[in-house]
């Protein structure tokens, strides 16, 4: 039976299998240690019975909680090779929201290569769309050229007195929910992405 436990600073030294993917972004130790001492909860490694590491999520919050901005935020998701369509980045994916929502997101937004195209059909599979493409935001270490990101982001949830806004078909949709009522109203949107 797989095992969703927190990652730890030994995980480190076990996590290879997942990382050598060349889709994969990796980092070096300091910022995986970054996000393990400011946002534990949302370092998360899946494990099989034997001990061999899965895969893993890493993430954070972020945004403005003033502006209704604060949300969950996917800095990175694989699944070792051997261990993939078994629905287990979905199932990261779905612990990472719920982390969100429990902290008070009100969304989750990542970045995926454009060229990735397995993980971009699973996350609109899990209900997320593309908002805007990221002009080379991946760096290429080989003499290509800089890779493309789509910013892909989740439905937002509906809070008792929260005013929502988000971009479908070139407009701009704000409601404000409260107990008794939803008002929605929509305009056009200055530009699209």
């Amino acid at each position: 039976m797989t095992t969703l436990r927190a990652f730890t600073c030994d995980d480190l030294f076990r996590f290879n299998n997942i990382n050598l993917d060349p889709l994969t972004e990796t980092y070096g130790i300091p910022f995986y240690l970054q996000y393990l001492a400011h946002w534990p909860e949302y370092f998360v490694v899946a494990e099989a019975p034997g001990g061999e590491l899965m895969g893993y999520i890493m993430g954070k919050a972020e945004g403005s909680v003033a502006r209704e901005e604060w949300h969950g935020h996917v800095t990175a998701l694989s699944v070792a090779p051997e261990f993939r369509r078994l629905g287990l980045a979905a199932k990261l994916m779905e612990l990472l929201e719920e982390i969100s929502e429990k902290k008070g997101g009100f969304f989750v937004d990542l970045f995926v290569r454009v060229s990735n195209q397995v993980a971009v059909n699973m996350y609109k599979q899990l209900g997320y769309s593309v908002y805007r493409t990221v002009l080379e935001y991946y760096s290429a270490s080989n003499g290509e050229p800089d890779e493309d990101a789509y910013g892909v982001n989740g439905q937002q949830w509906q809070r008792i007195g929260w005013h929502f806004q988000f971009k479908r078909e070139g407009m701009w949709k704000f409601k404000y929910v409260t107990v008794n009522s939803v008002n929605e109203t929509e305009v056009p949107a200055a530009s699209s992405f």
